[in-house]
């Protein structure tokens, strides 16, 4: 027993100091490197009030809606619904996500509408949709604020933020950024 003693506590004890001190100090000194010293990023609108870059419901058709939340957007709660892509439950609320949708938006087909759209992301807190996404949705925009379509699509383009490095991960557009901007226009 004496043999197993003395290295157990040494190995709790190299482990407590590493795990409990080293590493979380090493990511927080990591953190305090990066941009905007690990705080997170916030998106400052015009009339100068700070949006946290967390996914963030919209539902006013004169603006762009955000991926759905299975958390609600609570940031607190952070997470996904844990249903299976096959559970009837999941397969009826993407359904109801759908119809919703298409209801909004008629000039729509059914095979058209965006997966993330109608999906919530693994965090529930996704504040990105995709270039598709925003582009079935700009005909609604374009339509409750008496904006032209064209003036939409060149505001999409002008949002759209390139892969990192150009080749991971997909072309995308921040939603709050994306309405502050939508709201910026004259």
């Amino acid at each position: 027993m004496k043999t197993n003693l003395l290295p157990s506590i040494i190995l709790t004890t190299a482990l407590l100091v590493l795990l409990c001190g080293a590493y979380p100090l090493t990511m927080w000194g990591i953190a305090k490197l990066s941009p905007n010293a690990g705080e997170g990023f916030v998106t400052e609108a015009a009339n100068g009030k700070n949006y946290v870059n967390i996914g963030q419901s919209f539902t006013s058709d004169k603006y762009f809606w955000s991926r759905p939340s299975a958390v609600d957007y609570n940031a607190a709660g952070s997470g996904a619904s844990n249903k299976a892509t096959t559970n009837g439950e999941y397969l009826g609320t993407v359904q109801q996500r759908i119809d919703d949708f298409l209801v909004k938006n008629p000039e729509v087909k059914k095979e058209d509408v965006p997966v993330d759209l109608v999906t919530a992301s693994g965090s529930g807190l996704d504040p990105n949709i995709s270039v598709q996404g925003a582009k079935v949705q700009i005909a609604r925009i374009a339509k409750a604020r008496g904006i032209e379509a064209s003036r939409l699509e060149q505001l999409v383009v002008e949002q759209t933020q390139q892969p990192l490095l150009g080749i991971l991960g997909p072309k995308k557009l921040n939603v709050i950024e994306l309405n502050i901007a939508l709201d910026a226009l004259k």
